[in-house]
């Protein structure tokens, strides 16, 4: 599994356009992706979240050019039609069944995991905060189901600003 050491951001050129996404990044829909949300794309899109503690999981099939991206708060909860999606073990299932439903193959999938700081002074340097709780239980529900993590960027104790390309399988991070 490949860490990202140094998030990335593209440079921005004169004109205030992002360099380092090209010219077609900029034309792409783009989706603000809330806590309890998931999202899945059978095209080009441009997904943001922010995550503290939070934890995004992004998921995509890149033969098919299709993906999706999950944000929860929590790392396990019941699975109610309402709260359901805040929760971890709820989130990837339904991220998982939702691709599935697009045709994607499960040998083709590749996951991301960003997020899970520890936001509050009071648990730092602790082992069990919520954020490490949110990373454990992201990598475990997608070892389970046999899906290789190829890239993370977790931990610390500042937030990230995540843009992913689900159609690809690309992302852009920010630490805040």
């Amino acid at each position: 599994m490949k860490t990202l050491a140094e998030p990335t951001w593209p440079e921005i050129d004169p004109a205030g356009n992002p360099t380092a996404l090209g010219a077609d990044a900029l034309s792409l829909p783009s989706v603000y992706l809330h806590p309890g949300q998931i999202f899945v794309a059978v095209g080009p899109a441009a997904v943001t979240t922010i995550l503290g503690s939070c934890v995004a999981v992004c998921i995509w099939d890149g033969t098919l050019g299709i993906g999706g991206i999950n944000h929860f708060l929590l790392p396990m909860g019941a699975r109610t039609a309402t709260m359901g999606l805040r929760y971890g073990n709820v989130a990837i299932e339904k991220l998982l069944e939702r691709l599935a439903s697009t045709g994607t193959q499960p040998v083709n999938l590749r996951a991301k995991v960003f997020g899970g700081a520890c936001v509050l002074d009071a648990m730092r340097g602790k082992e069990n905060h919520l954020g490490g709780k949110n990373v454990d239980i992201a990598r475990k529900a997608l070892a389970e189901a046999g899906i290789p993590v190829v890239a993370s960027d977790v931990g610390g104790n500042r937030g990230r600003k995540l843009i992913f390309f689900p159609h690809d399988g690309s992302a852009l991070v920010k630490l805040l």
